[in-house]
């Protein structure tokens, strides 16, 4: 097809266009005063958003995780706390995010100079080196990352290891690692080039590693060998469990088998009853790896409802960034009714967003009630991270429409799968691009 210009006659076409619109001053104003989503958002989500739900489980105060991307930990550890809670009538104890922090930005630069060593072969302008060039260092992660660190590092309470400016607000920090790990990445591909050998190459990479370590402990604390477990239950009673490490305070204190659990997808551009694999993302060299199990909706939501029944929260992998209301903590497919709006057709299916990357998985929040009418989920209890100041004491409400629209994965115990989709678990999974939506 040729190249087609705008000409003044194009322009003049919409300006008649926009002269037919019967409101077109009206719905300016109402836009330019207010902005896109307060024009657009619908009254009536309060409605459907009412608070009450038949499964609900007793969390505390929700956790913080400020100027940061570690959502994927915050969540994995809210899941752990909510357990410890349970079991050891303690509502608000928190786990320290920082901890676990401090060990993937550690483990994340080891796997990006394997990686660079690995594709040193390959141009920078390679899509898959410009990928992990464009972000050596970064915040986001998948909760398998979260359940490698813990089963190599274990997990301590956030007074042993408690948060600094760094961990709040990451900007800082993330800019200067990234800065080392790029040049440190054109040193190693020019030794692999020069042909040094491994030793040569091994020892470099130790010197890098060692100031990645001084960099991370500067900026975040040197992490616990061991601690002093102490807090009072919610009846008072004072507990003390001395001299432990992280890896015993987890298999003492939680009766959990990470290896357990599946991560159910729903990502309808790619076929069902699937196992995949997302090897750009794994941040352990020889940890767990990042898989998921893609299935359709139904599953995905019943699998989430029967662990919420069994008194268990469930990791939640969304797109927070739709349809989304921080102040008031509303998540509802129709709460901003933007295509009336403007008067044009915006709908696409969860697989064509996918596909454009419309779609992405942008957040991860902790799934703690839903309520149920005749069996069938109306509306969810989500447990974020952003503080208490936002929502109902830091607590979203979901419609189940926002569910099917912008929920992508679920974190839940294999057991709630059937036998057959069990199978599938021991599958070999498909490798997914870097780039990814999923990612």
């Amino acid at each position: 097809m040729s190249e087609k210009a705008l000409t003044q006659q194009d322009i003049q076409a919409f300006h008649q266009d926009l002269a037919t619109q019967p409101a077109a001053e009206v719905i300016g104003r109402a836009v330019q005063t207010n902005g896109v989503l307060k024009a657009s958002e619908d009254p009536k989500a309060a409605t459907r958003l009412n608070r009450t739900f038949s499964v609900e489980l007793d969390t505390g105060t929700v956790s913080n995780q400020k100027h940061s991307g570690r959502c994927w930990l915050f969540s994995t550890l809210n899941t752990l706390r909510h357990t410890f809670a349970k079991e050891n009538n303690v509502k608000d104890f928190e786990l320290s995010q920082s901890y676990l922090f401090f060990w993937d930005k550690v483990e994340r630069a080891n796997m990006f100079y394997q990686r660079t060593i690995d594709l040193a072969d390959k141009p920078l302008s390679d899509r898959e080196v410009s990928f992990y060039m464009g972000m050596p260092d970064d915040d986001g992660g998948q909760w398998a990352m979260c359940a490698a660190l813990i089963q190599k590092y274990g997990v301590v309470p956030s007074y042993a290891m408690p948060e600094t400016f760094n961990t709040d607000n990451t900007t800082g920090f993330a800019a200067a690692l990234n800065r080392k790990l790029r040049r440190d990445a054109l040193i190693l591909r020019q030794m692999v080039a020069d042909r040094a050998s491994d030793a040569e190459i091994a020892t470099k990479r130790q010197g890098m590693m060692t100031e990645v370590y001084r960099m991370a402990v500067y900026s975040i604390g040197e992490p616990p060998t061991t601690f002093d477990l102490e807090f009072k239950d919610d009846d008072h009673k004072l507990h003390r469990d001395r001299q432990l490490t992280p890896l015993d305070f987890f298999n003492k204190y939680w009766d959990v088998d990470l290896d357990d659990y599946v991560v159910v997808t729903n990502s309808p551009d790619k076929p069902f009853n699937k196992l995949y694999s997302l090897p750009s993302q794994d941040n352990v060299l020889g940890g767990k790896r990042i898989e998921f199990f893609n299935t359709d909706m139904a599953t995905l939501k019943q699998t989430a409802i029967d662990q919420l029944k069994d008194g268990e929260s469930v990791w939640f992998g969304n797109d927070i960034m739709q349809e989304m209301s921080r102040e008031k903590g509303y998540m509802d497919s129709q709460l901003y009714q933007q295509a009336k709006l403007f008067n044009v057709e915006m709908t696409m299916s969860k697989a064509e967003r996918f596909e454009t990357h419309e779609a992405e998985v942008t957040h991860a929040m902790t799934l703690t009630g839903v309520d149920l009418v005749d069996n069938q989920p109306q509306r969810w209890k989500v447990e974020n991270s952003w503080g208490t100041k936002v929502g109902d004491k830091g607590y979203f409400v979901m419609t189940d429409d926002w569910m099917d629209d912008f929920g992508y994965e679920v974190v839940v115990h294999k057991k709630y799968l059937t036998p057959e989709q069990q199978a599938v678990l021991t599958t070999t999974p498909q490798p997914l691009d870097a780039w990814d939506p999923l990612m």
